[in-house]
């Protein structure tokens, strides 16, 4: 794994070589060779001057009977004694045990670069003493390389220390952002900022584990069957993205693209259940419905326990710290704890419903962001909507209300649009957000309009550099494309300002 690998192997082994098995190290196994050194030249005999192939250390020359021998000074090349690594790290040659238990391993992971040198000369191996293959599956790994393409090696210089990289992120965040960074059989150029996303993952985690166990009463162990008639929206929809997640994850493994099983993984946890259902539970938590709390908090620990398993492979450490605050009384260590089971609760329009929902929270945020409305105050909705789509706003008034803020909502078909409101159109709803009262329009309208003014004068400037031929010629490169960058950031933030404007006259 990847295919393409097998190509190579194939031509290695069509195409292969004698193989010098000394080398002149100082370090190493000896070669099993010895030489007469016989003082009596009238009892040595030419067979004297052969090389005394043997697996024990011989006592006497076999022509001659001299007692004095010494061992050839070479040592085995390093392919040469790790080569029998399937083998000799049990008890081979004895077929006790350990080898008829681990003798063929399932996978081997390792370099392509010695695909030959190393994974070719175990399979030869394995055939000439086990009559078996080693393995049944290889992966090849990444290289990592510098910015130059280098691959990164402590003989030039130009790896960083990990146990540095450990201290600066985390050992659990270098893991996993090297493993979110290496798809399968392709090279990488290695990147602190991809550690950067490591970290602020498992801080993510943790934060939401700390938040859960938070609202756990102590001694609570009152965890409720999850019937679907008692689930709300939400539960049902991330019960049904947690089962999908565990069948891509598992899909992502079987195939060995692990850095696809990683974002799987760091999807669910962001998005899905960070993002969204943890929001969603704080209402639960707060309220005063003690039975949808116990839900809330059933559902939270059943995606944590799924979430620490399937990220062990990745962060050993963190998930097992976690796992000690967040597993069943009678559970073992996560290391040894049963993978998670395929889930029977997928659910294709819970999702749907579900997603409409969150577009239109999305949508409501944005707009309250970019009219600076403040976090604490309420914004009334005016919805244009047919009765299927004002039954669903209705029925998730209370969400709308704890995720977007929302206050009064107007619904119907022939609705017009209220002056001073800001709109947003999802899933063919137009959507009104009163402003009156928010925000002081008059003040928003001066903000806005000064920063339309200042946008023009850096276009403007930007135009009449981009429009220099002297400066196309002259400019660095990575200058020019700077320019020609913020001038399209620029545009693109005029386009919105002024939209606002409009939405405020």
């Amino acid at each position: 794994h990847p295919e393409h690998w097998t190509k190579t192997y194939n031509h290695w082994m069509k195409n292969i070589k004698d193989w010098c098995i000394s080398r002149q190290l100082w370090w190493g196994h000896r070669i099993p060779v010895w030489y007469c050194r016989g003082n009596d030249m009238d009892e040595c005999q030419l067979d004297c001057k052969k090389p005394i192939v043997s697996l024990e250390t011989p006592t006497e020359c076999p022509a001659c009977g001299s007692k004095d021998l010494v061992q050839d000074p070479d040592v085995l090349d390093t392919w040469a004694s790790s080569w029998l690594w399937p083998m000799a790290v049990h008890t081979w040659p004895e077929h006790e045990h350990d080898l008829k238990k681990f003798y063929p391993t399932n996978a081997l992971v390792t370099g392509p670069d010695i695909i030959f040198f190393w994974v070719a000369r175990m399979i030869m191996t394995g055939y000439e003493f086990m009559d078996e293959l080693p393995f049944n599956d290889v992966y090849f790994t990444s290289i990592l390389r510098d910015e130059t393409g280098q691959k990164l090696s402590k003989s030039l210089g130009n790896s960083p220390d990990p146990f540095d990289l450990f201290d600066e992120f985390g050992t659990d965040a270098v893991r996993f952002g090297i493993m979110l960074m290496a798809p399968q059989g392709l090279d990488v150029l290695f990147s602190k900022d991809r550690l950067e996303i490591g970290r602020n993952f498992m801080n993510k985690l943790w934060n939401a584990c700390r938040f859960v166990q938070m609202n756990i009463p102590e001694n609570w162990d009152e965890e409720v069957n999850l019937d679907e008639q008692d689930l709300n929206l939400p539960e049902k929809w991330i019960l049904s993205r947690l089962s999908k997640t565990i069948d891509d994850y598992n899909r992502q493994l079987d195939r060995f693209y692990f850095n696809e099983a990683a974002k799987v993984l760091y999807d669910f946890t962001w998005n899905d259940f960070c993002d969204w259902y943890v929001e969603i539970a704080k209402t639960q938590f707060y309220g005063d419905d003690e039975s949808k709390a116990d839900i809330a908090r059933t559902v939270s620990l059943k995606c944590i326990r799924v979430v620490l398993a399937m990220l062990h492979p990745y962060s050993p450490f963190i998930t097992e710290e976690l796992w000690s605050k967040f597993k069943k009384p009678e559970a073992s260590d996560l290391i040894i704890t049963p993978w998670p089971e395929k889930e029977t609760n997928q659910n294709n329009d819970v999702e749907k419903e579900m997603a409409l929902l969150q577009e239109v929270v999305t949508a409501i945020r944005s707009i309250r962001s970019r009219m600076n409305v403040p976090p604490s105050k309420y914004s009334d909705l005016v919805v244009r909507c047919d009765d299927g789509q004002a039954s669903f706003l209705e029925n998730h008034r209370d969400l709308l209300k704890s995720l977007a803020r929302t206050g009064e909502m107007t619904l119907g078909a022939a609705i017009e649009k209220p002056g001073q409101s800001a709109t947003a159109v999802v899933g063919g709803m137009e959507i009104y957000i009163l402003l009156g009262g928010l925000v002081d329009l008059d003040q928003e309208k001066e903000r806005m309009g000064k920063r339309i003014n200042e946008i023009n004068r850096l276009i403007t400037g930007i135009n009449g550099k981009l429009s220099n031929d002297n400066f196309i010629k002259r400019a660095p490169e990575q200058v020019v494309e700077k320019e020609r960058s913020n001038l399209k950031k620029l545009t693109e933030e005029f386009d919105k300002v002024t939209a606002n404007l409009e939405m405020l006259q």
